[in-house]
């Protein structure tokens, strides 16, 4: 499976920090927002990964991360010139899909849960069709809204519906099989001018080739698209950090536990004139 992130967008909720800047590259505490998506996908078991985002940023994601090879796995990068809908991304990367399965992570989503991994991974593994990911909030109105069954079946998807059918948010992230590049190109542009992804993803709920897994009590989800919840995603892994002793998103270290790098060769790329808290974390590991 490959694994994309997309990470375009005008970032106009975060004027004007993100006018010099993609918001994406903004800090959540300790490292780049895109450090945790990025992180996502590796937990994953995911080593190729292409970055999509917007023409002027491309050269200073390719600053920040490279090819990947520092950490064992691959990345390439490609371009949306317009915010033209979550679900353009698998046309865009087309090509860097080939006929693989893909997962695909907004770039301002985190993640964090207690063997989070693990379930990622079983859905790679176990993927037919699609899989997407449900999470209670408080002001569904502003999200796609997947409806279920007394089963917990899937029954419905609206995407920012005025009267929601239900209170689980369909969360940044989203797993499917080869059959997703064959959809995309079948989408027409919504009212607002974007191919949704919620359309995407009633294609594979029509023919019943949609799972939904439920993240539940004791996992925290957050869309760090205001400033608000970036101050919110900020204290979080702040918090979690200080009380553990434990980084959230660290992708060196996540490197090192997947396999993906040896310890002793991502030392030796590290630069050594750097040291900071992080550095000497990463070190430790």
């Amino acid at each position: 499976m490959k694994g994309i992130v997309l990470a375009g967008g005008a970032g106009t909720r975060l004027y004007p920090a993100s006018i010099p800047i993609s918001k994406i590259l903004l800090p959540i505490y300790d490292k780049p927002m895109i450090y945790y998506p990025i992180s996502t996908l590796m937990l994953a078991g995911i080593k190729e990964i292409l970055i999509i985002t917007n023409p002027d940023d491309v050269d200073n994601f390719k600053k920040l991360l490279g090819d990947g090879s520092q950490l064992g796995i691959k990345f390439e990068y490609a371009v949306q010139y317009e915010p033209r809908g979550i679900a353009e991304a698998f046309l865009i990367g087309e090509k860097f899909i080939g006929n693989d399965s893909v997962a695909l992570i907004l770039g301002d989503n985190v993640f964090h849960g207690h063997g989070f991994g693990t379930q990622l991974k079983r859905v790679v593994a176990h993927n037919d069709g699609a899989t997407v990911f449900a999470y209670h909030v408080k002001n569904p109105k502003q999200f796609g809204v997947v409806e279920f069954d007394r089963h917990q079946k899937a029954i419905s998807l609206e995407e920012k519906p005025n009267s929601p059918r239900s209170d689980y948010a369909v969360v940044g992230l989203y797993f499917y099989d080869n059959d997703v590049i064959s959809y995309a190109k079948t989408l027409q542009p919504s009212a607002r001018g974007e191919l949704e992804i919620t359309d995407l993803n009633n294609i594979y709920l029509l023919k019943d080739r949609l799972s939904v897994e439920i993240l539940g009590r004791g996992f925290t989800w957050l869309d760090t698209g205001t400033f608000d919840t970036l101050l919110q995603a900020a204290n979080f892994v702040q918090s979690a950090e200080m009380n553990k002793g434990e980084k959230i998103a660290c992708i060196e270290e996540i490197a090192i536990n997947e396999g993906y790098i040896s310890k002793e060769e991502l030392l030796k790329r590290l630069n050594p004139n750097l040291n900071n808290e992080y550095l000497e974390y990463v070190k430790l590991v």
